[in-house]
């Protein structure tokens, strides 16, 4: 009778194209992915994968049994999420999360999991939002909260939020009088994201557009970026809501502008194939979590 943990090493092995790499992915060991390779090929009567050179390769007949193998993983997850108690679904996701997430609403989706599913594990990384898609494609994230959606058929979005930009200085910092123009702020460094994410290419364009030459300072850092703020370094381009104590202790003032900063958009991607279910419930919690802090927000402004 076919074992669905050999089934689960065959996708893992076709997906990731190698045996070590699985064996990385399943947190196992080389010569374990070869065993259960080998009693599903002992099982089945054929031969699932041959050696090309230094690699090894699918045979025709593993193309045909990746197809199954998905479906069978698949009726799996349903079942699991349709009769297992919650308490008894056991497993490790790997969750990787844009910084703003970190500064907003991370830790109350690791309670609310916790809760819901005590024997699940996270494993979290904290990445650049090109990191994260690049993660997510190499099947190194169950999950990636990240700016921006994700249209590659092989994955599912869900929206987790939006989070306005503002201007943050310190208030030692010699601003001229508001509105601020473009030229009063092109004066000083713009400190904001680094320069392969979508706010950094946006604000270049905000300046560029009206001709004006800005001095840019990308950092991957968040936390950094305020650090730079509160030490008068220039003018941080940040979201907001992860500088509110700052802001109402006073030690930042956010500054009205005559030029609008877009608004960074989230969503949370994971893979469509669903033999996975706890990806899918992971992503709709974190759904969840960010309406709740988007209210709680929305009342403490009020």
């Amino acid at each position: 009778m076919l074992d669905l943990k050999s089934l689960e090493t065959f996708i893992w092995t076709m997906r990731l194209g190698g045996f070590r790499r699985a064996a990385e992915r399943l947190n196992t060991t080389q010569p374990a992915i070869s065993a259960r390779i080998a009693q599903l090929q002992d099982e089945l009567g054929v031969q699932l994968f041959e050696r090309v050179g230094r690699r090894v390769a699918p045979t025709p007949q593993a193309m045909i049994l990746l197809t199954y193998a998905e479906r069978m993983m698949t009726l799996r997850a349903e079942l699991l999420d349709a009769v297992a108690d919650r308490k008894a679904i056991r497993g490790v996701i790997r969750l990787g999360v844009a910084e703003t997430v970190v500064h907003t609403w991370l830790s109350r989706l690791i309670e609310r999991l916790n809760l819901l599913y005590p024997a699940v594990s996270l494993e979290i990384e904290v990445e650049t939002s090109p990191s994260l898609r690049e993660a997510l494609l190499r099947h190194e994230l169950d999950v990636a909260v990240m700016l921006g959606s994700y249209t590659d058929i092989r994955f599912k979005t869900v929206p987790v939020g939006n989070y306005p930009l503002g201007w943050v200085v310190s208030p030692s910092l010699a601003i001229p009088p508001e509105p601020v123009s473009l030229q009063d702020l092109a004066a000083w460094p713009i400190i904001t994201f680094s320069r392969t994410t979508q706010p950094y290419g946006a604000i270049r364009e905000l300046f560029s557009s009206v001709g004006l030459p800005v001095r840019m300072f990308g950092n991957s850092s968040l936390a950094s970026v305020v650090r730079m703020a509160l030490d008068s370094v220039g003018v941080s381009v940040i979201p907001t809501a992860i500088v509110q104590r700052e802001l109402s202790e006073g030690r930042l003032r956010l500054l009205r502008s005559q030029a609008p900063l877009p608004g960074l958009s989230f969503s949370a991607a994971y893979p469509a194939n669903h033999d996975n279910h706890m990806s899918a419930v992971v992503a709709q919690l974190a759904v969840e979590v960010a309406i709740e802090y988007g209210a709680l927000q929305a009342q403490t402004a009020d």
